[in-house]
């Protein structure tokens, strides 16, 4: 669905975005992590054609972003970090305008606008002005403008970004829905804890240059390099977590009552044997569970690699 290339962008001697290259296949949710400076907002304002690259090529369903932007345009959603809204008008004369300027008859902008109202919550907000909006409801006003042509492709440059805990969980439900409908999004944030529970996929960019790409779990681990597991016995763990500890591809055991956490550098095959060793020496395991890696921690961990590496 997106394919970018050996994308550059230079700004003077400034070198923003550094030889890009990463595929997002069709439908999915994509979290672009870094920090403020990375290059997120470049790489994705050069995606919706709002800016061009120095070098470098750009694929939005098949097509070149350099070569038809119209039926590009027809194609993404975007929706900027920082955006402009006009206050004086309401709710629907808002959509109304986004509506016109996409090229959508009348009727396919009251159909779509009283559809994307329901799905952000904001049908009972219709003749209210913008101006009096809270910051969460001009959030998803923003997302439902960036969704009134029916867009393939969504670009959400911190769509978060300010909003209260109870605006964050209203936008993570939106985006799962969107994702449900089979939209391709990239979503640009810092609070990483809620791009990995919405996320199927990731790229950490850092200095322009993309140090971590592929599916969320698959690069949790590979940076991680070790899987966390929970075993939870009955009775006294001691001489259980003795028969783990003999094993050298597990490291880092943690006792909590009754339960016992450690990471091992192994496959299913290696837990397994654990397992069975001890269901062998009479170690009664009550559950046994992987611990789902942390999106903070690697990100923590690559960021600190790349800063010392340069």
């Amino acid at each position: 669905m997106i394919v970018v290339d050996k994308l550059n962008k230079m700004y003077g001697n400034f070198q923003a975005v550094d030889d890009l290259s990463f595929r997002i296949d069709k439908g999915d949710i994509f979290g672009f992590v870094g920090h403020n400076g990375a290059g997120k907002t470049t790489t994705m304002k050069i995606i919706s054609t709002l800016m061009k690259p120095t070098s470098g090529s750009v694929l939005v369903d098949g097509v070149d972003i350099s070569k038809s932007y119209r039926d590009i345009r027809k194609s993404i959603g975007y929706m900027p970090d920082f955006f402009g809204v006009y206050d004086d008008l309401r709710v629907e004369e808002y959509m109304d305008f986004y509506g016109s300027v996409n090229g959508l008859s009348k009727n396919e902008i009251i159909t779509s606008s009283n559809d994307l109202l329901e799905l952000v919550d904001l049908v009972d907000k219709k003749r209210a002005y913008v101006n009096d909006l809270s910051r969460g409801m001009k959030q998803r006003l923003c997302l439902a403008r960036s969704l009134i042509h029916d867009p393939k492709v969504l670009l959400l440059d911190e769509p978060a970004s300010g909003l209260d805990p109870r605006a964050r969980i209203q936008m993570k439900g939106i985006l799962k829905e969107l994702r449900n409908m089979g939209k391709t999004i990239i979503i640009s944030s810092h609070i990483l804890t809620e791009l990995s529970e919405v996320c199927n996929s990731v790229g950490i960019i850092d200095g322009g240059k993309m140090v971590a790409f592929g599916k969320m779990q698959d690069v949790i681990n590979d940076i991680n390099g070790f899987s966390k597991m929970r075993l939870e016995v009955i009775g006294s763990p001691d001489k259980g977590v003795n028969l783990i500890r003999e094993h050298d591809s597990v490291k880092d055991i943690s006792i909590i009552d009754n339960v016992v956490e450690f990471s091992i550098n192994g496959d299913e095959l290696e837990i397994s044997n654990i397992l069975k060793r001890l269901v062998k020496n009479e170690i009664e395991v009550l559950t046994y569970s992987k611990i789902e890696g942390n999106l903070e921690d690697v990100y923590m961990k690559i960021t600190k690699e790349v800063g010392e590496d340069d």
